[in-house]
């Protein structure tokens, strides 16, 4: 049971929040008010008016656009024809759409190339992507589900200036999001889900704390992120030396980069989407070739081998892409919970499932993932749940050196409390983790270094028990670089 017998109330003029931990039957509510599901019971109306929504078809044309979290974009269309799809007219007159595009993109500073291919973009970059669709069809209700989740906290300011101006016409604007400091700054009301079920509905965010949000979320005050205690850090596992790549496009994506990692210590990776932290993760994990220099694990030279080869040299890798390359999502919670530890579950030549079962369900209580049932398809877990079956799977191989790219994007509270433990005890451990994030809070609290990425190259190498948020900023927009 997603939801049971919730309720959404949204006032015109108004940036509402919908809250409760991952699991909470948040996507699932949305997804009925944008004709994704159909609901069992209950009803919906827009303005007064009952409707009924079969298909997102008659939410669009309802408008009610959708931001959803897992994105819906075609790979091989470019910016300007996921924009336009659905809503273009007969015929196309593409060089007047790019142009409307790119109007629309800077109008709302997100910025965005209306010819690149999708497939060619970041996260960061989709994100940005999937909310000017959602512009482009003037919705009069928006829904935004972790709209900055891949954003820097320059353009998650950005985008709240750009939905309140849209409030102030007269829009309503629903807005999901894990970040509680964000919501109480960018919001007016807030509606709170547990389990499926409306525990406070219309309330005014005016003079609400962060920890009685946590409260009405979890049950419990907001975890503080968790300082690493300073310590030695040991042998360097991970070197770099003149590491230059190319990106999707052919076109260099990283310029001469030398970068080290020591067991016992977190090296943060801060930068805007774009900027080569994406491709950064990929050369370390093996799945994107070099032009040029050495890539070093537990000082063996590794810049030819495969991902395979890594992994089972020490490497563990959360990629920021955790359906499209961190896990299959038409494959049950078992399978993607062995991939990387099947040779040992096997029973001759085929695969034990007794064992593998038992394997999963130790991940799972451990990493705390709520599913159904373990033979369901990954794709039916929420985002937070699938983010931690990614990094179970991945610290059951128990790495020497952990690349973590965006681990704890879309989490609730709890979640994120809970996945930078594991990290922080991992370092305490003696793994060497690169952390990428474009959370500056996490960056600051959990690394003992931190390197700010610019046009592929390291722009500054900081202290981040010392360094402020402005400096950060600065050299993630260039400044000095």
């Amino acid at each position: 049971m997603a939801c049971d017998g919730a309720s959404l109330s949204v006032r015109a003029g108004t940036i509402h929040a919908l809250l409760g931990e991952n699991g909470a039957g948040k996507t699932s509510l949305v997804n009925v008010l944008g004709g994704v599901y159909l609901p069992d019971a209950g009803e919906i109306r827009v303005h007064g008016a009952q409707r009924q929504f079969h298909s997102p078809a008659d939410a669009i044309a309802a408008g009610i656009g959708m931001v959803h979290q897992e994105f819906r974009l075609v790979p091989t269309l470019t910016v300007a024809e996921n924009i336009a799809l659905g809503s273009a007219p007969r015929y196309l007159n593409m060089a007047r759409i790019n142009e409307r595009v790119s109007r629309l993109a800077s109008a709302y500073s997100l910025d965005a190339d209306p010819t690149r291919p999708v497939w060619q973009l970041s996260v960061g970059e989709r994100q940005r992507v999937e909310i000017l669709k959602a512009l482009w069809r003037d919705a009069d209700v928006l829904v935004l589900d972790e709209p900055t989740a891949v954003l820097t906290p320059t353009e998650a300011d950005d985008l709240a200036l750009a939905l309140r101006a849209m409030a102030d016409r007269g829009r309503s604007v629903v807005y999901i999001s894990h970040k509680l400091d964000e919501v109480l700054s960018v919001c007016d009301e807030a509606t709170v889900l547990r389990g499926g079920v409306t525990v406070a509905q219309q309330l005014s965010l005016t003079g609400v704390e962060r920890s009685d949000l946590a409260q009405m979320m979890v049950g419990e005050a907001a975890a503080e992120t968790p300082r690493p205690p300073e310590q030695d850090s040991g042998e360097v596992v991970l070197a770099l030396e003149s590491v230059s790549a190319l990106s999707d496009r052919g076109l260099p994506a990283l310029r001469s980069v030398d970068l080290d990692v020591r067991s016992g210590e977190i090296v943060g990776v801060a930068g805007v989407s774009g900027n080569g932290q994406r491709e950064l993760a990929e050369v370390v994990a093996g799945l994107r070739p070099l032009t040029s220099g050495t890539v070093r694990l537990l000082g063996d030279d590794v810049a030819g081998s495969s991902p395979k080869a890594r992994s089972r040299s020490g490497l563990g890798y959360v990629p920021e892409d955790r359906l499209g390359v961190g896990l299959a999502p038409r494959m049950s919670v078992v399978d993607n919970s062995v991939m990387r530890s099947y040779p040992a579950m096997r029973r001759g030549v085929m695969l034990d499932l007794r064992r593998c079962e038992d394997f999963c369900k130790q991940l799972v209580d451990r990493f705390g993932v709520r599913v159904g049932r373990m033979h369901d398809h990954a794709s039916a877990l929420s985002g937070g749940n699938l983010q931690r079956l990614l990094l179970g799977r991945e610290l059951s191989g128990e790495p020497r050196i952990l690349v973590a790219a965006q681990p704890t994007r879309g989490l609730d509270v709890a979640g994120i409390s809970a996945i930078q433990e594991q990290i922080v005890a991992q370092r305490n451990a003696g793994v060497g983790v690169l952390l990428v994030s474009e959370d500056l809070d996490e960056l600051l609290a959990l690394s003992d270094r931190l390197v700010v990425m610019y046009e592929g190259r390291i722009a500054a190498r900081l202290d981040p028990r010392t360094a402020t948020r402005a400096e950060v900023g600065a050299k993630m927009a260039g400044s000095g670089a």
